[in-house]
């Protein structure tokens, strides 16, 4: 059996349930992102993923450390569009360059604290939530809250569903991410 193919759609040809999500996300953008138009074949997973991440966005995690939890996530899941967009986000705040390519890289991030919210989100992904004590206890070391524990698998559930959306899809590079490109290492 082949791989289905998934229909791009506009706000006009989406199923009706997805039309006022996709022209609100328009509107927001300035333009329809290419995910958005795929996820559009499934108005219950583009609304899902958009009101989990708005629950998400909501989290006493602050904007950099949810970046890190979204792109830890991206670059676990290969997820070459995630990886892009969310490179433009970190840009856009600011973020300093060694650590947006510590986090494209996988690598260890150049601020301790953030490094171990890094450390913590792979220990939720490998162990699938059944992160070891001494993971936990190193990240509440360092600083972090238990709150933050269950703030980061709402983000590793939330990014999930966008990752694999996205690689099932095929979704492409929009092209004003087109500068933030990015592959897995071989």
């Amino acid at each position: 059996m082949s791989r289905p193919v998934f229909t791009a759609y506009t706000p006009d040809t989406a199923p009706a349930a997805a039309r006022p999500t996709m022209t609100n996300i328009h509107r927001k953008f300035g333009h329809l992102p290419g995910a958005v138009a795929l996820m559009a074949e499934s108005p219950e997973l583009l609304k899902g993923f958009l009101t989990a991440n708005a629950v998400f966005e909501s989290t006493d995690l602050d904007p950099l450390a949810r970046e890190v939890v979204v792109l830890t996530v991206a670059t676990r899941n290969e997820c070459h569009l995630c990886v892009a967009m969310h490179t433009a986000t970190l840009t856009r705040q600011g973020a300093a360059p060694a650590l947006i390519e510590a986090l494209r890289a996988g690598a260890a991030l150049p601020d301790p604290r953030l490094e171990a919210l890094r450390r913590f989100t792979v220990a939720v992904l490998e162990h699938r939530g059944a992160v070891p004590d001494d993971d936990l206890d190193a990240f509440l070391a360092a600083g972090w809250q238990p709150r933050h524990a269950l703030d980061v698998v709402l983000g590793v559930g939330t990014y999930t569903i966008s990752t694999f959306a996205n690689r099932l899809t095929g979704a492409p590079l929009d092209p004003p991410l087109a500068a933030y490109a990015w592959e897995p290492a071989a």
